[in-house]
């Protein structure tokens, strides 16, 4: 049976982390973009650090298998990723025994921001819903789209974490 909980990720990973075999977590990835950098946002802002939290209590403190994604930012990364596939990098328990393959995007993508390239990210995805969702005060609705990772992209980087960890125990 599925279970459905509604609470800040972030807060939720520290309360109940014990919990769980495998754990994906996907911090914001606003203030890492490199688009924060390239485009008219004039807004100034920290860059949210609860990616790095986030691994580092994974590192120390869990003993199953987990991976941290998020894109490739604008800085140095902090700590250095594990691996990278096309615009994301991964922090994992352990390194693939085999290389992933990234997922051919849709031409445009990052400057997919209408309801047109909403509906074409969409069915990239292979996910349909109706209302936009929104991140703070961003009003772009296929932002949330874009940040996605494909369903074939996590799949295989689920599947590669979890038959590496299984060949270790």
């Amino acid at each position: 049976m599925d279970e459905v909980i509604v609470s800040d990720a972030h807060d939720y990973l520290l309360a109940h982390y014990e919990e769980y075999d495998f754990i994906w977590s996907s911090p914001p990835c606003q203030s890492h973009s490199r688009m924060v950098k390239a485009t008219r946002h004039k807004v100034r802002r920290y860059t949210d650090l609860k990616l790095y939290e986030e691994i580092m209590l994974l590192t120390k403190d869990f003993r199953g298998s987990w991976v941290v994604e998020n894109v490739v930012p604008y800085y140095s990364p902090l700590i250095p990723p594990t691996f990278k596939v096309g615009r994301h990098l991964f922090w994992a328990s352990q390194k693939p025994m085999f290389e992933i393959q990234d997922v051919k995007r849709p031409t445009n993508f990052i400057k997919s921001s209408n309801k047109a390239s909403k509906q074409v990210l969409h069915d990239w995805l292979g996910m349909q819903f109706d209302k936009n969702i929104y991140y703070g005060t961003n009003h772009c609705p296929a932002q949330i789209l874009r940040n996605a990772v494909h369903p074939l992209l996590g799949a295989r980087v689920l599947n590669s974490v979890t038959s590496v960890s299984t060949d270790l125990r």
